[in-house]
C-alpha cells in the first residue's frame, strides 16, 4: 500500500486534484482496494502517505484505555469492556448490603460510610455508562461494522452499501473472535484475517445466489432502498 519513491514525488509535485485522483486510481488497481470516499477517489492518507486499505483509518487514540482500538486488539477491547461490567456489578452487589446497614444506621464507623457510599456510587455509575458502550459495540460486532462506517456509509466500487461487511450474524461474530468458541472469552488473538483485507457481502453474493436474498427485503421496509 506505500507509494514507491518515484510514485510519490510524482503524487506530490503535481498540483491538480483530478489528475491526483487518476494517479491513484492507477496505482491502486493492482491492489485489493474496494472501497473509496464519498466523491469515489481512492483513499489515501496524506500523514502516512499511503493507499488506505479497506476499512482502515489513520490512528486515533481512544481515552480510555490510552491506546488506538483496531484489528489486533479489538477483541481484547470487547472483553475488557465485559469484564468490566461483570467487576462493577459484583461490586455494587457486594457492597449495597452495607449501604442498607448504612441506611438503617448500623454503620457506627463515620469513616466506612464514606467507602460504602463511594464504592456504590462509583460502580453503579461505571456499570451504567459501560454497559451502555458495551451493548453499543455488541451491536457493531452483530453488523459487522466500525463505528466510523455505523456514521458514515461506507462507499464501495458499486457505489454506497451500509451492509457491505455485513456477512451475517454468526459469521460477523467470527470475524472478530474467531471460529474456535472455547477462545472467545479467553484474552488471547483469534482473529481471522490480516486487518489489510476484509470478506466482502458482494462477493459473498456472487459466489451463492441464495445469500442475496437473505436481509435485503427487511432492509427495504426500513429505508426504500433498492438493491
Amino acid at each position: 500500500f506505500h507509494l514507491s519513491y518515484t510514485d510519490k514525488e510524482r503524487y506530490e509535485n503535481e498540483e491538480r486534484p483530478e489528475v491526483q485522483k487518476q494517479m491513484l486510481f492507477d496505482m491502486a488497481k493492482k491492489l485489493p482496494v474496494y472501497t473509496r470516499t464519498g466523491s469515489g477517489a481512492v483513499r489515501f492518507c496524506d500523514r502516512c502517505h499511503l493507499i488506505k486499505p479497506d476499512r482502515c483509518h489513520h490512528c486515533s487514540v481512544c481515552a480510555m484505555v490510552n491506546n488506538c482500538i483496531g484489528f489486533s486488539n479489538y477483541k481484547f477491547f470487547l472483553q475488557f469492556l465485559a469484564y468490566s461490567v461483570l467487576y462493577c456489578l459484583y461490586i455494587a452487589t457486594t457492597v449495597f448490603s452495607y449501604f442498607i446497614k448504612y441506611w438503617r444506621g448500623e454503620l457506627p464507623s463515620v469513616r466506612s460510610k464514606f467507602h460504602v457510599l463511594f464504592l456504590l456510587f462509583v460502580a453503579c455509575m461505571f456499570f451504567v455508562s459501560l454497559v451502555i458502550l458495551f451493548g453499543y459495540h455488541c451491536w457493531l460486532v452483530s453488523r459487522n461494522k466500525t463505528t466510523l462506517e455505523a456514521f458514515c456509509t461506507p462507499v464501495f466500487t458499486s457505489g454506497p452499501e451500509k451492509n457491505g461487511f455485513n456477512l451475517g450474524f454468526i459469521k460477523n461474530i467470527q470475524q472478530v473472535f474467531g471460529d474456535n468458541k472455547k477462545f472467545w472469552l479467553i484474552p488471547i488473538g483469534s482473529s481471522p484475517g490480516d486487518g489489510h483485507s476484509f470478506p466482502m457481502r458482494c462477493m459473498n453474493e456472487s459466489q451463492n445466489p441464495l445469500l442475496a436474498n437473505e436481509e435485503p427485503w427487511e432492509e427495504n421496509e426500513d429505508d426504500n432502498r433498492d438493491y
